[in-house]
């Protein structure tokens, strides 16, 4: 970052590059605003790629009566879908009835519930099915005969934020990461942004607004805007382990456990399964967050409940955690605290705003970042225009929702040296935009060096030029 004598100037600075930051900036700079982003370390760095990667309505929250959460989240769940089928896909969950839990009749009215109120339309329903016969029940202890099947879907995260970012930025945005601010006032009929670089050079930006997407660092920036703060947040850390597979089928698991908790096992990267994820308070600092030797094996223990194949601690490869910023409702337990947000709007008299973030989901990015655009608006006269980002599609997700095999094929067709799992990889992680680096290549040859498991040159220099 280079030292700047007059600041650069903004309609909307936008601090934090998760995902919520990153649906702002998109959404604010597509209708017109000319935007900054600024993220102290590198896109999708914390919370938002720490997920168990799924785009869900929450099944579970109905428990909690959150209907009007699981409502929008549902809708979204296919609005999401439509607008990034390339890196995101349905999924079909098995969840395993367990006599002396939650009785069959509650089951099948949550499933009921979660089947009709969020307009679902391209996913299957529902249905019922007898372990003993179904390909998900071979994995499965012999205790378990009857489960329900149900959908939701699966997403790269991270793909997700840095999809948003790069959209953002196609649009006109100013993304610059690995920029932390200090210190930010109000001045001036506007905001002056004190920021400093990983190598300690400093800047200064102006904007007339400024969305906080801080994430668990939120009340953290609004110190550094305001001094001291009344608010209050609750920290709830949630890890995962990533261990050999233990299941060969496409369905993922909804489990239950007997202190009332649920977790999910999913397929991952084809020979592995991700097991998550747990709701522990977090009282320490929220950067490299990691899941303790009790988390581990609780997950592992939890595993252990259902699979035929019995993991350790020692059989995990990987394990991650994140920390998810949510709003203090005063649940007795984490799991119980809601995930749906808030927008705060901080503009007394009038005065320049500053909007901080709370809560919410993955899932309902998108919709979180159309209302705090809507909410700039009155402030801001660049902004026009209403809620578009639910049919404009992600880069490289321009194509059917359900045609990633067609576009497979279609990359087959024309780079017919590539095998089918480098294919795979790369449809799903670029889409359309995979013929942008794969370019006119007719061998291996043609896309430069090459570093190992389908990694080229070609994708490298891509990466570094147009992702962010």
């Amino acid at each position: 970052m280079t030292r700047e004598t007059e600041p650069a100037a903004y309609d909307l600075a936008v601090i934090g590059g998760g995902v919520n930051g990153c649906g702002v900036a998109r959404d604010a700079a597509g209708r017109g605003a000319r935007v900054l982003l600024l993220e102290r370390g590198d896109l999708a760095q914390g919370t938002s790629s720490a997920s168990t990667k799924l785009i869900h309505g929450g099944l579970r929250y109905l428990e909690h009566r959150e209907f009007g959460l699981v409502r929008e989240s549902l809708a979204e769940r296919e609005r999401l879908w439509a607008i990034a089928p390339h890196i995101i896909h349905p999924l079909r969950f098995v969840l395993p009835w367990v006599p002396g839990l939650r009785p069959r009749w509650l089951l099948r009215l949550g499933l009921f519930v979660y089947d009709h109120i969020g307009g679902r339309r391209a996913l299957p329903p529902t249905e019922g099915v007898d372990l003993r016969r179904h390909p998900a029940g071979q994995a499965l202890k012999s205790g378990f005969a009857k489960a329900y099947i149900y959908s939701d879907g699966w997403v790269d995260d991270a793909r997700l934020v840095i999809l948003n970012a790069r959209d953002a930025a196609d649009r006109g945005a100013d993304i610059r990461t690995r920029t932390e601010v200090t210190h930010l006032e109000r001045e001036d009929g506007g905001w002056t942004i004190h920021a400093q670089g990983r190598d300690g050079s400093a800047a200064r930006f102006r904007a007339s607004a400024v969305v906080n997407a801080a994430g668990p660092l939120v009340l953290d920036l609004l110190h550094r805007a305001h001094g001291d703060t009344a608010r209050h947040m609750r920290l709830v850390r949630g890890s995962h382990i990533v261990v050999p597979r233990l299941f060969d089928h496409g369905f993922a698991y909804f489990f239950q456990l007997p202190d009332g908790r649920i977790f999910f096992a999913l397929p991952y990267e084809r020979d592995f399964t991700l097991i998550g994820t747990t709701d522990r308070d977090h009282a320490g600092p929220v950067e490299d967050v990691r899941p303790d030797a009790d988390e581990i094996a609780y997950l592992c223990e939890g595993a252990n409940r259902y699979f035929r194949k019995a993991i350790t601690p020692q059989d995990v490869l990987w394990s991650y955690a994140g920390v998810r910023p949510l709003i203090d409702d005063g649940s007795a337990k984490p799991e119980a605290a809601t995930r749906g947000y808030r927008l705060e709007l901080d503009a007394p008299q009038g005065e320049t705003p500053l909007l901080s973030l709370f809560g919410g989901k993955i899932t309902t990015y998108r919709h979180l970042a159309a209302e705090a655009v809507a909410m700039l608006q009155p402030f801001l006269p660049s902004l026009s225009g209403g809620d578009w980002t639910a049919q404009a599609p992600l880069p490289g997700g321009d194509f059917p929702m359900q045609g990633r095999d067609q576009l497979i094929a279609d990359l087959s067709r024309d780079y017919p040296f590539l095998d089918h799992a480098s294919l795979q990889r790369i449809a799903c992680a670029y889409g359309t935009r995979a013929w942008n680096w794969l370019g006119s290549a007719r061998d291996m040859d043609g896309l430069g060096a090459h570093f190992g498991h389908g990694l080229t040159e070609a994708e490298l220099r891509y990466l570094r030029r147009v992702d962010i």
